[in-house]
């Protein structure tokens, strides 16, 4: 089995037709159509059925492709690997970002990196903490920022380079507005400007308001946290964000309250694979990231 064959393979599979990958690929039909043959003869099985002009995978094409596609990944990551070992301060980053943060709140981070690193670049991924965990999982990043970071998973291991209050955020003429601190279990009948279901800040919502005795009435559920603040700001809700979000961006007609509630103060750092070792230039990424928040917490302190 030849590598040229699994990418043969994956083009025709990807266009569902055999000329239109040989176009793509800049090779002939004839020499696509033999290396797939070979493939299949290897393989004792065929991988695809015709319809017409067109072809389609059969089941076990559709197990093989799988499998086909997570080889290429691995020969582009064993690639870059290398590049980056001959020359670690050049070459891409790809980096997770769980998408209950803000990019905006990090680019003081990435500022100073690209001043120290300049022909490094990044590459974001944002989702749910679960969709990255998955992410590295299959090796597609070694590295994401995540909270609250995970601190027993049998893939990740997490670091936590600081915590964050979430709070509540409310229109200025809410009677709520006046409390120094807020109770959860007042916001009970309080419609609510917030996360999907499979945000962690939205289950921390969810849980929290269960123990108090109410479900949450759910006005809007989104991923933006800029679309959040401008619904508060309207009066569709009250919302509850991460303190950091509330540094930018922030409508004058709106007001932060403390939630007196300590599920609504969670850990922010990044999780990487426990059983993978970091590229180089990811290890620069990461220790310039340990530094940066150690000097940061000791100045707070």
């Amino acid at each position: 089995m030849e590598l040229r064959q699994i990418i043969y393979f994956i083009e025709v599979a990807k266009r569902e037709h055999v000329t239109r990958a040989a176009e793509n690929l800049h090779v002939a039909q004839s020499a696509i159509s033999r290396q797939i043959a070979l493939l299949e003869s290897e393989l004792g099985t065929p991988l695809f059925e015709r319809e017409g002009r067109n072809v389609k995978l059969t089941h076990m094409g559709k197990v093989f492709l799988e499998h086909a596609e997570r080889i290429v990944i691995e020969m582009d990551k064993a690639k870059e690997r290398v590049e980056e070992f001959l020359n670690p301060e050049k070459g891409v980053i790809h980096l997770g970002f769980s998408s209950s943060l803000s990019v905006h709140t990090f680019t003081r981070v990435f500022t100073q990196f690209r001043e120290e690193h300049p022909n490094l670049h990044f590459q974001l991924l944002q989702g749910t903490k679960k969709y990255l965990m998955q992410k590295i999982e299959k090796g597609d990043i070694d590295i994401a920022f995540i909270a609250p970071v995970v601190t027993d998973h049998p893939i990740v291991k997490g670091d936590t380079f600081f915590t964050e209050k979430l709070l509540l955020l409310l229109p200025e003429n809410h009677y709520l507005c006046s409390e120094p601190i807020v109770r959860i279990g007042q916001l009970a009948g309080e419609r609510f400007v917030t996360f999907r279901s499979d945000s962690s800040i939205r289950r921390t919502i969810d849980k929290a308001c269960n123990q108090a005795g109410f479900e949450p009435i759910i006005a809007f559920e989104g991923e933006d946290m800029d679309t959040i603040k401008g619904l508060v700001s309207a009066g569709l809700g009250i919302g509850i964000l991460p303190e950091l979000a509330f540094s930018y961006n922030l409508p004058k007609d709106v007001r932060t309250v403390e939630i007196e509630d300590p599920s609504f103060i969670r850990s922010v750092g990044v999780i990487t694979p426990k059983k993978r070792e970091l590229a180089p230039s990811e290890k620069l990424l990461y220790g310039f990231l340990k530094s940066f928040y150690d000097r940061l917490y000791r100045f707070q302190l």
